[in-house]
């Protein structure tokens, strides 16, 4: 039996990878700036939402813009990624993701997804599997991106889970920063030398199991 009420999945890098599309369209966006963006820059925009994301790009450009013409950018940006993401299909889940959410559920265990991404209800409806999630906070839910806790601590108070007994998977070092803050066990998904702060780390959802927590 688990000694957790409810787990907490991210999306993006987890449950599924959008990673590609943010990608691309980001670079069309940077490199209209004439910022120059490559995979390096995209790892430091990985749990960093729109508006922080766009900042990070900014910074690199000889321009100055005012918060309307951000506002403007921010949305173009998210036009070409929603048109991108149009195209996922249950294919895109991640190896072990769907095994996942049933060992959750067969433990009799809530689930949360918190994603700072503003077009999760989008990509879970692509997925096939937004009725699998008891609670989803997005960021239209929260004020504070990750590293801040408030969106694990959302998703726990929607849920009726006090965080202590709550666990976390993400991929992204702020997701991990996050869910500690909040005061949740971490389970990072990628490579121990990065997510140095979770409590265990695994390759991928295929060898999550909830026994080992």
């Amino acid at each position: 039996m688990s000694q957790f009420k409810a787990v907490i999945f991210d999306l993006d890098g987890v449950i599924t990878d959008t990673a590609h599309y943010h990608y691309l369209a980001w670079k069309a966006l940077a490199e209209s700036e004439g910022v120059h963006f490559d995979h390096a820059f995209n790892e430091n925009l990985k749990g960093v939402d729109r508006m922080g994301s766009l900042e990070l790009i900014l910074a690199g450009s000889s321009k100055t813009y005012s918060m309307e013409q951000k506002l403007a950018l921010a949305d173009r940006k998210n036009r070409q990624y929603v048109e991108l993401i149009a195209t996922m299909s249950d294919a895109d889940l991640l190896p072990g993701a769907v095994e996942a959410l049933a060992a959750v559920r067969a433990a009799g265990l809530k689930i949360g997804l918190a994603s700072v991404s503003k077009n999760a209800f989008t990509v879970l409806d692509r997925l096939g599997i937004r009725d699998r999630f008891d609670y989803v906070v997005d960021a239209a839910l929260i004020a504070n991106s990750k590293p801040h806790p408030e969106i694990f601590l959302n998703a726990a108070a929607a849920l009726g889970v006090a965080p202590g007994d709550c666990l976390g998977v993400e991929d992204a070092v702020a997701g991990v920063a996050s869910i500690k803050s909040a005061g949740m066990v971490a389970v990072g998904v990628g490579s121990p030398d990065v997510l140095t702060q979770a409590d265990r780390v695994i390759p991928s959802l295929l060898e999550f199991r909830l026994g080992d927590y």
